[in-house]
């Protein structure tokens, strides 16, 4: 347990060493938050949406969420290519807890940024339905976190070179963000879209912290937390297995 600790430690203090780092991780979801709240604010209003930032703030928390999760878990890729792998696995430790201490770590840096563009929603207007609920948000954050963390790990097991990363962001991680509804209700779509958004494990993320936030969504929370549970778990399960079968 003591080498699950030391790896969530080293994880977190590698993301608060780089400044450059934390800034530049919040300029996509500042873009977005801005371009698309204010440049669609009123098509939206007009179609008796409502206030479009409102509805769009709680996609972009998890959007910083999802995308720091998986580079959490890509750098794995990194460290196999320099060697830091190695010397990590040579440790008298179970590879298990390796795994586990890499994922939570950032799982940690993951929900840390998501909080921060919570904080930075309140500064374009956004505000909750209710503050008594904001521990429950982090709650789905966390579980974001774990999951996409987890996921990032396990695709990093099964790569050698980061040839892959761009494969991974063209058809993973960007359809996860655009089909999770994030952007648009959830209600209404086509038949074969409304399957896909349901397919997509951060369509339940972002419907939960919208019932959470704003008071609106399309599933349960009971639904949205119960998946996401589960799907972390899974993953984490299929990423320790992966992990324990990397060659260096």
């Amino acid at each position: 347990m003591t080498a699950i600790y030391i790896l969530w430690l080293r994880q977190i203090k590698k993301y608060f060493r780089s400044r450059s780092r934390i800034i530049g991780s919040l300029g996509q979801p500042l873009l977005f938050l801005v371009a698309f709240g204010f440049g669609f604010g009123s098509i939206y209003s007009r179609a008796g949406g409502g206030n479009y930032i409102q509805f769009l703030a709680p996609g972009i928390i998890l959007m910083s969420v999802l995308f720091t999760a998986i580079f959490s878990g890509i750098e794995l890729i990194w460290d196999k290519q320099f060697g830091f792998l190695k010397e990590t696995l040579i440790a008298p430790v179970p590879r298990l807890y390796i795994m586990l201490g890499r994922t939570l770590g950032g799982a940690t840096v993951a929900s840390f940024q998501g909080i921060i563009v919570f904080v930075l929603t309140l500064f374009v207007g956004f505000r909750p339905h209710s503050w008594t609920l904001l521990p429950l948000a982090y709650v789905v954050i966390l579980l974001v976190a774990i999951l996409f963390t987890a996921l990032g790990t396990l695709i990093a097991s099964r790569l050698e070179d980061m040839q892959g990363f761009q494969l991974i962001m063209n058809f993973l991680v960007m359809p996860t963000f655009f089909l999770s509804g994030a952007l648009f209700p959830l209600q209404g779509l086509p038949k074969a879209m409304e399957v896909v958004t349901k397919i997509d494990p951060l369509s339940y993320g972002v419907d939960g912290m919208r019932q959470i936030l704003i008071a609106n969504s399309s599933f349960s929370l009971t639904r949205d937390i119960g998946i996401l549970a589960v799907l972390a778990l899974v993953f984490l399960v299929v990423g320790g297995y992966l992990f324990e079968k990397i060659q260096v």
